[in-house]
């Protein structure tokens, strides 16, 4: 039952086997078995495509309540419910782990001694299923309805030089008086093309292409850059914000808005959440600043990268980023 539903979530055989640390025989052996012993086909496909069949999609969803149901009793009995202990498994852009989650992760790992903890920097995420994450970061949107989502951060874009690059120009009064070969660029991801820095004032609107002398497809890098007075960035405050608090950094245009990203702390869907993970949401939370936390009920972008193998009547719903 456990191999046939990881061979579901990863839709692989192969990938399944991975998971699990068995042969890709066994498993594909194990399950051949199971359909033997019901008496149905489950599955439908090549090493290249699955499909669960109606019964295959019935079985599924029963194996999932079933299995869920044993790993909390077996929670239960061991008298650990509710208790922060084992591995906790965390994925996470570079930037954002950089600014915010290294420099904090051994107060978490103090106040929780029992916990053995995982930090992956990545800007390519992986399934949280198949890489058994518990607890992953995302950008702007939420990569499959199959996981739980909590917007965590909305961070707004800001202006920032160093002191001694401000001492040296005349400060301009609005972004419209820019000099665009003083900003420098921010590349988007998988071109050389640099992001545009967008503003807007009650309803003027403005915009700029930076063209300075450098230009990243990296947020440490460009921050460097800005510290050694190199020019102007336009960057998330997510990034910025203890440089500014401690006057490394000076913002520009503080009046002004700017384009916003919204972060998410996103865990696989499951009926109880690991005490684990709840505890690093709750930590996360109480390090980031209250008034930057989006509306609980604010709707959450799903991006389905990953499809599930469901038949169509049995797809999920998505209801504010929540698979129902």
């Amino acid at each position: 039952m456990q191999v046939f539903a990881r061979v579901v979530d990863c839709e692989s055989f192969s990938r399944a086997a991975k998971s699990l640390d068995l042969a890709n025989a066994t498993v594909t052996s194990n399950v051949r078995n199971l359909e033997k012993h019901l008496g149905v086909t489950l599955m439908q496909g090549n090493t290249r495509s699955l499909r669960l069949t109606d019964e295959g999609a019935t079985y599924y969803e029963r194996c999932v309540e079933l299995l869920r149901g044993v790993e909390q009793a077996e929670t239960e009995i061991k008298g650990q419910s509710g208790k922060v202990y084992g591995t906790l498994r965390i994925e996470s852009p570079v930037a954002f782990a950089k600014a915010l989650i290294c420099p904090v992760l051994p107060a978490f790992a103090e106040k929780y001694p029992s916990l053995s903890i995982t930090l992956a920097l990545t800007d390519h995420p992986r399934s949280l299923i198949e890489r058994e994450t518990d607890v992953a970061i995302r950008i702007d949107h939420v990569d499959d309805v199959d996981l739980v989502a909590r917007a965590i951060y909305r961070a707004r874009y800001t202006v920032c030089g160093s002191p001694s690059l401000f001492a040296s120009l005349k400060v301009p009064g609005s972004p419209r008086e820019l000099d665009s070969k003083l900003c420098l660029g921010l590349l988007i991801p998988e071109t050389f093309v640099a992001r545009t820095w967008e503003f807007s004032c009650g309803d003027e609107q403005y915009n700029v292409r930076p063209e300075g002398q450098l230009n990243y497809n990296s947020s440490d890098a460009l921050i460097q850059a800005a510290l050694e007075g190199k020019g102007l960035i336009y960057i998330s405050d997510v990034f910025v914000n203890r440089l500014i608090s401690s006057g490394a950094l000076v913002v520009m245009f503080p009046e002004w808005d700017t384009t916003s990203r919204t972060f998410y702390v996103v865990t696989p869907q499951a009926r109880f959440i690991a005490p684990k993970a709840r505890a690093f949401t709750e930590f996360l939370l109480d390090i980031l600043d209250i008034q930057k936390r989006p509306n609980a009920n604010s709707p959450i972008a799903v991006r389905s990268a990953v499809h599930r193998i469901y038949t169509e009547k049995q797809k999920p719903t998505v209801q504010n980023g929540v698979s129902a």
